[in-house]
């Protein structure tokens, strides 16, 4: 393990998501009011995410679907999009308006800046998947909890949904044989027009 990964990955997730809070404060407070203004329920979804070497956490976003929304995925499971243990939809019913806009900016995603500064997360890593997935993993994939699953990742700023779920994994476990300053800098600044662009954000 090198001296990045040893320290300096935590020294940028600090200064990294320190300096992105500030200004996220004022969106985040917007999308809250609109959040609830649009429909009933709570601002932040809570979900038990996987973390790093399997540990699991309470997992922190802005609410993008309508209350009860877990308890429709089994009626939709036949549109599922990707292939594997992963569930995506195009044109989710469970998503409110707000919620629409929330992911196609991934607005929805500001909170887990909280999970980086405690060290659960880091800016750059393999997103946490949700515990059932894991359990359908093959035995290949479970190297890429081997680091703390991040805010982005390579496969985000290489299609994001668009992509199988087959090539997410190759692209995390590439992440993980490569984890460096340089390439963690370089999926940063490809993520700001991956999210501008809203390519593949359901």
């Amino acid at each position: 393990m090198g001296l990045y990964a040893r320290g300096g990955k935590r020294l940028l997730d600090v200064a990294g998501a320190s300096l992105a809070l500030l200004p996220a404060l004022p969106l985040l407070a917007a999308a809250a009011l609109a959040i609830r203004l649009d429909s009933p329920g709570p601002v932040f979804h809570r979900a038990v995410r996987v973390g790093r070497n399997g540990r699991k956490f309470t997992f922190l976003k802005l609410r993008s679907m309508a209350v009860g929304a877990e308890e429709l995925r089994g009626l939709l499971i036949h549109r599922n999009i990707v292939r594997g243990p992963a569930f995506k939809l195009h044109d989710d019913p469970r998503v409110t308006r707000v919620g629409r806009v929330l992911r196609k900016t991934s607005l929805d995603e500001l909170p887990q800046f909280l999970h980086v500064l405690t060290g659960r997360m880091s800016l750059v890593g393999p997103r946490p998947p949700f515990p059932e997935e894991v359990e359908r993993y093959e035995p290949w994939m479970l190297r890429r909890l081997s680091v703390k699953p991040g805010l982005t990742c390579l496969w985000q700023v290489s299609g994001r949904s668009d992509l199988t779920f087959e090539e997410w994994m190759r692209l995390d476990l590439e992440y993980v044989d490569r984890l460096s300053f340089g390439l963690d800098l370089r999926i940063l600044l490809r993520t700001i027009p991956a999210v501008l662009s809203g390519r593949g954000a359901y």
